[in-house]
């Protein structure tokens, strides 16, 4: 019996939410002196009408619950037991498939804790949540709330954190000069337009892709006899709408990730480089790869689909744009996957949300491309292969290279926090399997459940599985010979990173300094310019500057003549504790600066007000700009630059 896993609900409400720039939920707390030493954080929530607020205790598959974290980073307090809430509503929600409980127009919390100093004043909480309400939901990643005790002013805490933080933020101030030549009138250079139209034809071919998957490709004929039956002229029109809407959905999807960024530019980096999340997408890959292989079928609930579908029936406009909508959820179990790709892969780039509205859409035109075109010309579809065996064979080959991708995402978590699982040789050497076992399976000495007896290899299949066992003995030559794998820039782990002792764990073996003050002291010991490289851990771009431009001679000689500062704005090695401090952004909001990533990600927004790497930067070590800052870009512009930056440090 074929199983299916339903995907959460969750993540089709999150991209619903389009206007949560104003919050649905009003936050205030105060702090009350229960007896000498102890006290109760009252937290209350007052709710916009039609919108409510999840319990902090639900079963998992459905909403967020509400969470509450304490800022307790001075130990003056410990907390008694957990947070208590007040009475809530229940009911089912047929959108989760649960039972949910939340609160309406008011929700009050309590938290009891003990005072270990005499001089308790204010607590920071910091409350993640999501509310919905008949439509759509919105979901709120770190609300800050201070709980004070009565008569003791707000201000009182920015106070404290000004005298306690204010030379360590300083110190990430570097009062560059020159900032108006190099600076103040840069604008989005050609690189990231290059980047855009680049994302979008990478979306196009995903769509392309997930065309000829069987979840898809059969609809084709049906959808468009449908329009076909109409007057020619109303068929066309609605052939039209009806892959405008395609496009739009996807479109859709993206907006949301526009807030995210503009609440704050570092979220979308932080998204992409989170641990947990990266070792989640793994997981989910896996699971899509198997699903590919045939042992289970993924799916959103049926629920959705049926209601769209009858939805569609309305006809005219609206019961067009459900037909659209109807076939991205019932492709979700051949879609996602490539969607899921395409989402890291632009989260995880200098061009963030843009860069991922240029992919959706990219892979919404495509996938509504032959709609339309059939609608127009319906003697095209005599042409058209018949549905078969090479469907699913094409799900398989998915299926492959999800397992591939899914290693890159272990990978970024491994490298972020240093375990070591994931060693550039470990990491190669799996993808040899994977992408010989492709080879086997496309050569018929590997079968999956849903195969058909292989009767004659076919052209497809020979051109595919000879190049998937090129690519192995590529990377074969490549491990055994420790040479660049210049194909595999930016998803292998880099040289430093490896089972072998290496020279150092910079770059190429540069010469560098993962400090940004110890890498100034010799730059002015030495008096040499300063490159300074912002640069990360999961930088697919990174990698490839280092691996495609970096190691080029000509490059490398030049590099050669600068104090290389390489600063990991996703490292979350945390500081020492009397390094970490609260630095209070221009909205007014304080930010935690706790880890050393987030301590150069603040230098680089600070200075540069840029969350993007690869982002290099050419100083004097008197703080002095000697060019323009650099970001992803071939060989002959980066070279030309650094020629620039140094001609005008000898003068």
């Amino acid at each position: 019996m074929k199983k299916t896993f339903p995907i959460l609900s969750l993540l089709f409400l999150t991209f619903s939410s389009i206007n949560a720039q104003e919050s649905n939920a009003s936050w205030s707390a105060k702090l009350e002196k229960l007896t000498d030493n102890e006290y109760a954080i009252v937290i209350t929530a007052d709710l916009k009408e039609g919108w409510h607020l999840y319990s902090q205790f639900l079963p998992e598959g459905g909403p967020l619950p509400t969470e509450f974290s304490f800022d307790n980073s001075k130990k003056d307090f410990e907390l008694i037991g957990k947070t208590t809430e007040g009475e809530t509503h229940s009911s089912y929600e047929e959108i989760f498939e649960m039972e949910t409980a939340y609160f309406e127009g008011q929700a009050v919390f309590t938290q009891k804790i003990k005072s270990l100093t005499n001089a308790l004043q204010f607590v920071t909480i910091t409350a993640t949540y999501q509310t919905c309400n008949d439509e759509a939901c919105t979901f709120e990643p770190g609300e800050e709330i201070t709980a004070t005790l009565a008569n003791v002013k707000l201000e009182a805490k920015a106070t404290k954190i000004s005298k306690e933080s204010n030379r360590l933020s300083e110190e990430l101030n570097l009062n560059l000069k020159n900032r108006a030549e190099f600076l103040e009138n840069e604008g989005e250079s050609n690189n990231e337009e290059k980047g855009l139209g680049t994302t979008f034809l990478l979306g196009f071919f995903g769509g392309l892709i997930a065309l000829l998957t069987p979840c898809v490709f059969p609809m084709i004929p049906l959808t468009v006899s449908f329009f076909t039956k109409k007057t020619k002229k109303k068929g066309v029109s609605n052939a039209i709408l009806y892959g405008v809407f395609i496009t739009a959905i996807y479109l859709l999807l993206s907006l949301p990730f526009h807030l995210f960024d503009s609440l704050d530019p570092e979220i979308l980096n932080n998204i992409s480089t989170n641990v947990w999340l990266n070792v989640g997408f793994f997981v989910i890959f896996i699971v899509f790869a198997f699903s590919f292989f045939g042992y289970f079928e993924i799916t959103l609930p049926h629920s959705w689909s049926n209601k769209m579908d009858s939805a569609s029936d309305i006809g005219g406009v609206i019961g067009t744009f459900f037909m659209a909508l109807t076939l991205a959820i019932v492709s979700f179990s051949c879609t996602g996957p490539i969607l899921g790709s395409l989402l890291v892969g632009a989260l995880s780039s200098d061009g963030g949300a843009m860069q991922l509205t240029f992919g959706m859409v990219g892979f919404g035109a495509a996938l509504a491309l032959p709609f339309t075109l059939f609608a127009l010309f319906p003697n095209w579809l005599n042409n058209l292969p018949k549905s078969g065996g090479w469907l699913n064979t094409v799900k398989v080959v998915l299926g492959f290279l999800e397992i591939a991708l899914a290693l890159k995402f272990l990978s970024n978590a491994d490298m972020v926090e240093h375990w070591g699982l994931l060693k550039r040789e470990v990491f190669i050497g799996i993808w040899i399997l994977v992408f010989a076992g492709l080879a086997f399976y496309l050569f018929g000495k590997i079968k999956f459940p849903h195969d058909a007896p292989l009767k004659k290899l076919g052209i497809g299949r020979i051109v595919t599985g000879s190049a998937a066992a090129i690519f192995s003995i590529y990377l074969i030559s490549g491990l055994l010979l420790n040479t660049s794998l210049n194909a595999l820039s930016g998803f292998a782990p880099p040289k430093f990173y490896s089972i072998h002792e290496t020279k150092t764990d910079c770059p190429l073996d540069l010469n560098c300094f993962k400090d940004f003050n110890e890498g100034l002291a010799y730059a002015k010991e030495q008096n040499k310019p300063i490159l300074l490289d912002f640069t990360g851990w999961a930088c697919v771009n990174c990698r490839k500057m280092e691996e495609n431009v970096w190691s080029t001679p000509e490059v490398y000689e030049e590099l050669e003549k600068f104090v290389l500062i390489s600063l990991y704005i996703d490292d979350r090695k945390e500081l020492p504790k009397d390094l970490q401090f609260d630095y209070q952004k221009s909205n007014g909001k304080v930010k935690r600066i706790a880890t050393v990533g987030s301590k150069w990600a603040t230098l680089q927004a600070i200075n540069f007000a840029t969350a993007s790497q690869p982002y290099y930067v050419q100083l004097a070590p008197d703080m002095t700009l000697l060019n323009h800052p650099e970001k992803y870009t071939d060989k002959a512009t980066y070279l030309q630059w650094l020629q620039e930056g140094l001609k005008r440090f000898k003068k």
